[in-house]
């Protein structure tokens, strides 16, 4: 705007009746917007603010976001002469420089043994990506609850985002990844651990559930136990983000406990159908979805079976303390009736095909949590050396900056055991997966979810009010604070996982071993 390319000195004086001031060495002129202002005409005749540098007292009331929309950016009338603006926003692709803000491994002057030269070109590409492309979409739909905008599937099927979320696999051979950033081939659990983290940054937890979650959990049991028939027509649709898949496990009367479902199903009189009968519930992305990955009680015992969105299933939002975009529902099977060729794996099998899905399941969550809990870290050490109480800023108070050092502790401990938990997978085989690594995965999620909960607690505590309003200076902690329970009951609840832990070490204890 030309109005904007206008220069002033510090020297000059308002007009009577103006109402200017300077905020990061830019002008602003708020005399018609007084009236305006959301925290009415008084807060801006303070003595603090007309004619003066008020880059202070708006940066202890606002983000810096609320500069750059569109109504409040055209109150700019200029600038300082001589001076230049040095806070900015949010800028794609960028890497943070407040301390502990990122993980190590990007951080300048560190090192790590487990990033390759193609990780770190591929985690630049995708954090553009989802700063380009998803965070925007992430904050409406997180405000009004929508699914997320079919524009972001698409722009990620483009890519082949859908498909690499599922982890390394033969699910990829043959496909472009990233505009041939990596081979499929060369595809590992540290680029999928690179692609959650990413998404993580958006700061919208149900959103990143809405981001077809359903599908990482829902589709892995087709990829594995279906019939190829199955896969040719379920998996390229899923994967073009044009149909959605959800995994229907839990039920109002078993939640971790597996193999206390009651949904049931009975083959027909001619033996060539399953007919379904129960309800499911807090099932992710089920209002949405169009097939249901779904486990069921049978003569041979459990059993999981593919069911279609067809006649006899219904399916209704549960309210939760995220945003409605997750598409949590509720839902219902009345005499549903699905081909056996839609069954996965083997009749009464079904215990292994879901346990088969839990390590990725678990380890994901893992990755997302250990991400969360860093983005609160910087959302915190932004704060304190912003906000000012009894005359000095927050980080001189020894009690807040022992807070953070407990925060830090934790968001650096949950990173260095994933990442080593990540080196293990790429070294194993899926079955050495299964005996060596559900016992660790299950410790980790423990922690990290427990040490999550720690951290949005304190942070709620530095923020004050703030840390408890839904938007604002806080807004990132409130949601943090409302949604973390969510990591620690997803995947099996935190005491259930520390026990399992703690089982598969006692089997593998040597008989010989005593004191």
């Amino acid at each position: 705007m030309a109005a904007q390319a206008k220069e002033f000195t510090r020297e000059e004086h308002n007009k009577e009746g103006d109402l200017w001031v300077v905020i990061d060495a830019k002008v602003f002129d708020l005399s018609r917007f007084a009236n305006l202002h959301p925290g009415g005409k008084a807060v801006l005749l303070n003595d603090d603010i007309p004619g003066q540098d008020a880059t202070e007292a708006f940066y202890g009331l606002h983000r810096h976001e609320v500069l750059e929309r569109p109504q409040y950016a055209r109150l700019q009338i200029g600038t300082i002469r001589g001076e230049e603006s040095t806070i900015t926003g949010r800028v794609a692709g960028a890497i943070s420089k407040v301390p502990y803000a990122e993980p190590t491994w990007l951080a300048d002057g560190f090192s790590s043994p487990y990033y390759s030269d193609n990780h770190k070109k591929f985690q630049k590409e995708m954090r553009k990506f989802f700063d380009e492309h998803v965070y925007a979409d992430a904050q409406a739909r997180e405000a009004d609850g929508k699914r997320p905008s079919q524009e972001v599937f698409d722009k990620m099927a483009e890519v082949n985002l859908h498909a690499m979320r599922l982890g390394p696999g033969k699910h990829l051979k043959g496909l472009t990844l990233f505009n041939g950033l990596v081979k499929p081939e060369e595809f590992d659990y540290f680029h999928e651990l690179i692609i959650t983290q990413e998404l993580v940054r958006t700061g919208a937890r149900g959103y990143g559930d809405g981001l077809l979650g359903g599908k990482v959990i829902g589709l892995p049991p087709v990829l594995n136990f279906g019939s190829e028939e199955l896969k040719k027509k379920i998996v390229p649709e899923v994967f073009a983000g044009k149909k959605f898949i959800s995994l229907a496990i839990s039920e109002a009367h078993a939640g971790s406990d597996v193999m206390g479902l009651q949904t049931t199903a009975v083959k027909s009189a001619d033996g060539k159908e399953w007919i379904i009968n129960g309800e499911k519930k807090w099932i992710t992305n089920g209002h949405f979805a169009d097939y249901f990955t779904t486990g069921c009680k049978t003569d041979e015992g459990l059993t999981v079976i593919l069911v279609p969105r067809t006649e006899g299933v219904s399916t209704k939002p549960i309210k939760t303390s995220y945003s409605p975009t997750a598409g949590t529902a509720y839902i219902t099977y009345d005499n549903v009736r699905v081909p056996v060729e839609n069954t996965l794996g083997p009749e009464g099998g079904g215990i292994f095909v879901i346990l088969s899905n839990f390590n990725h399941e678990r380890w994901v969550m893992c990755a997302a949590s250990a991400r969360s809990q860093r983005m609160i870290v910087e959302e915190c050490l932004k704060w304190i050396s912003q906000r000012k109480a009894f005359g000095k800023p927050l980080s001189s108070q020894a009690v807040i900056r022992s807070k953070i050092a407990q925060m830090i502790a934790r968001a650096e401990s949950t990173q260095a055991w994933l990442e080593n938990i990540t080196y293990q997978m790429n070294n194993m085989s899926y079955k050495e997966q299964s005996t060596k690594l559900a016992g660790q995965i299950a410790f980790l999620k423990m922690y990290s979810t427990r040490c999550a909960q720690e951290t949005a607690k304190d942070a709620v505590q530095i923020f004050g009010g703030r840390g408890i309003t839904q938007t604002g200076m806080g807004r990132f902690i409130e949601h943090y604070h409302r949604t973390v329970p969510f990591d620690a009951l997803l995947g099996g609840a935190e005491d259930v996982l520390a026990d399992l832990g703690v089982r598969q070490a006692m089997r593998a204890m040597p008989k010989n071993a005593r004191l």
